[in-house]
């Protein structure tokens, strides 16, 4: 029960620093078309911020993949003990995870 307790301030914050990361987007969305700016410059804004959308879940998913892998190891070894050993698997696995997201990124179109 007590790491519940410890997770629900964490959360509060996340969800928190989301409401606000949306509200201002929307807002300068919202400045950006009333401000009449060119249709183009809308349209590759607009753009370039799918694209990085697609970037970062495309990184969040190979990350959690590799650390998923990381994880499966540590388990079929039979490693339960925190060791300097265990921590460079799952550091590993998150940098194999970083770099096998940034070449796909780079071999996406846009």
């Amino acid at each position: 029960m007590q790491n519940l307790d410890l997770l629900i301030p964490i959360t509060l914050f996340v969800c928190i620093t989301y409401a606000i990361k949306a509200v201002v987007d929307a807002r300068v969305r919202k400045q950006l078309v009333a401000s009449n700016v060119s249709q183009e410059l809308i349209q590759s804004i607009v753009e370039a911020d799918e694209l990085r959308r697609r970037h970062a879940t495309l990184r969040w998913g190979v990350v959690l993949v590799a650390l998923a892998i990381g994880f499966g190891l540590m388990e079929a070894f039979g490693w339960r003990d925190f060791t300097p050993g265990v921590l460079s698997i799952l550091l590993g696995a998150t940098g194999i995870g970083n770099l096998v997201a940034y070449h796909l990124s780079r071999k996406m179109p846009g």
